[in-house]
């Protein structure tokens, strides 16, 4: 389960890359009950997504030319520097250097060897979001990758991950622990892409999965403010309830009612 006791390889925060960040806040105002606040224009116009007054997320407008609105998930590090380091030795690539957030942490966004994106923080003032796993916030990351083994060879070599392979209906999944962390520190998975997925266009991202207290009546929200469901709400046993959305401009992301 994630927690905000945060340890090197969690995930730590996460933020939304937008064409309109203005509209974005709407819609997810709108599923979750967020409130946006932005940071001032010395910060981008980047503002952080609170509910009840603690930061849940954060979005900004898309920084890099060429890409595509999306969620990023960001793995806590004590060193971001080394950490690029540890990517290019394991055959990923570096989206873009180590750089200071003022005083309040140092980031890096990075490539994974099989084309999925992903950024680190290193902690200053900011220590990362502020609730997780409760309903509208953060509760889950999965990797959707070309090649699990792979994958799970390179996030090791980075960040010293253990897994778990767990069978599921015709497929395997590989839950995915932080270093030294047991069963209840279980953060995230990892599947395989099969033909079905690459054919409807899914490609390699990591996606967040955000706890909702009604799965339905959020699916049904995201499709009257301009959502598309790719995934219809589903009864994962001993998991919960579980959907695929993408917002209005593209970025996929979850939802899920857990058991």
């Amino acid at each position: 389960m994630l927690t905000t006791d945060y340890v090197p390889g969690a995930p730590v925060w996460v933020d939304l890359g937008t064409p309109d960040v203005e509209a974005a806040a709407a819609f997810y105002g709108a599923l979750f009950g967020w409130e946006f606040r932005s940071a001032g224009p010395e910060a981008g116009c980047y503002g952080m997504f609170t509910l009840e007054g603690k930061t849940v997320a954060a979005a900004g407008p898309l920084t890099e030319q060429g890409v595509s609105s999306a969620w990023t998930v960001y793995f806590h590090t004590v060193d971001a520097d080394a950490t690029a380091k540890a990517v290019e030795q394991a055959g990923g690539t570096v989206r873009f250097a180590p750089f200071d957030v003022f005083t309040r942490g140092r980031m890096a966004g990075f490539t994974d060897p099989t084309g999925a994106q992903f950024a680190v923080w290193q902690p200053g003032e900011n220590k990362g979001l502020d609730a997780v796993t409760v309903p509208n916030t953060l509760y889950w990351t999965e990797l959707y990758t070309t090649d699990p083994a792979a994958a799970k060879a390179f996030y090791h070599s980075v960040f010293g991950w253990a897994y778990e392979d767990v069978p599921m209906g015709g497929f395997t999944y590989t839950v995915v622990r932080p270093s030294g962390g047991g069963q209840e520190a279980s953060q995230g998975g990892l599947m395989g892409l099969n033909d079905a997925m690459l054919s409807a266009g899914m490609t390699p991202r990591w996606q967040p999965y955000f706890e909702v207290a009604d799965c339905d009546a959020v699916v049904a929200t995201a499709s009257e403010r301009g959502g598309t469901v790719p995934m219809s709400p589903e009864d994962i046993e001993d998991v919960g309830r579980v959907a695929l959305l993408t917002d209005p401009f593209g970025a996929p992301f979850a939802v899920i009612t857990t058991a």
